[in-house]
């Protein structure tokens, strides 16, 4: 399933701090902000130009050497569980 950055929510960094944060009608739905720890940004521009769970998962065991796929899987499933508001996912791109 492909997924995507909803649209309104954008990447912005603040001093050394990165975070998402929604603008214009998605602010209506959600007033917070999403800190992004690096691997964090790594994946939002992935989901920017969209992407797959797997594909997340191969970038992130290519870029950590030493991380199995088991372990790769979880910390994926679990940034874009943290995310879900700022994602949509195209089911038909599957």
């Amino acid at each position: 399933m492909m997924l995507k950055t909803k649209k309104g929510f954008i990447l912005r960094k603040l001093a050394s701090e990165y975070m998402v944060v929604a603008i214009g009608e998605a602010s209506k739905n959600f007033n917070g902000m999403i800190r992004m720890n690096e691997t964090a940004v790594l994946y939002w521009k992935e989901l920017e130009k969209g992407t797959t769970e797997q594909q997340l998962v191969e970038k992130t065991l290519e870029r950590f050497e030493g991380v199995d796929a088991d372990t790769a899987r979880k910390d994926v499933r679990e940034f874009l569980d943290t995310i879900s508001v700022a994602i949509e996912n195209d089911a038909a791109d599957d």
